[in-house]
């Protein structure tokens, strides 16, 4: 169900784009995204900040979109979602000494301090790649390849979060009591 939920907005826009276009595709995304949330939300109570945040982005951006006519704000609302979290992750690290990502999830796992600065680093890492591939693609394909691209780009983060789930794996503590 969750896995679902997480790719219900990014389905519709693909669908709503393949029948119509992006202005009829942008305004699916809007609704979807808002409909997500809510459920979430309604399961949950309560959203997280990426959630919170690409909620707003994505009614802003969608908003420019369809108010202006111009894809180009959709376009590029995945490289300013990307680059405000790695210049949010490598602010907090480096300029407050604060690992947010451990704040977000260290009640979730338990690792050691090293591997989360680690985790830090390659989530900065990940966000700027991302943001700049985004960026890319927005600026020097064809909105249909832009699409197609978003559709298919859900490859990198399914990549990167296996990645971190096997480096991260042998740092675990467990929960069974020593013998």
């Amino acid at each position: 169900m969750k896995l679902i939920l997480d790719f219900f907005p990014i389905l519709l826009f693909f669908g709503a784009f393949k029948f119509y276009d992006i202005y009829t595709a942008t305004g699916v995304l809007m609704a979807a995204t808002a409909l997500q949330m809510a459920i979430i939300w309604l399961m949950e109570r309560r959203l997280q900040p990426m959630q919170k945040a690409t909620l707003v982005l994505i009614l802003l951006f969608g908003s420019l979109t369809l108010a202006l006519h111009d894809d180009r704000f959709i376009k590029w609302k995945p490289t300013v979602l990307y680059g405000a979290m790695a210049i949010a992750l490598a602010v907090a690290l480096w300029g407050f000494k604060k690992n947010f990502l451990k704040m977000l999830l260290g009640g979730q796992l338990e690792l050691p301090t090293p591997i989360w600065g680690k985790l830090n680093v390659a989530w900065i890492a990940y966000c700027v790649f991302m943001a700049v591939l985004n960026g890319y693609v927005a600026a020097y394909f064809t909105t249909e390849a832009w699409v197609n691209f978003k559709l298919w780009g859900y490859v990198f983060p399914i990549v990167f979060l296996v990645a971190q789930g096997i480096y991260i794996s042998p740092h675990l503590k467990s929960d069974k009591p020593a013998a």
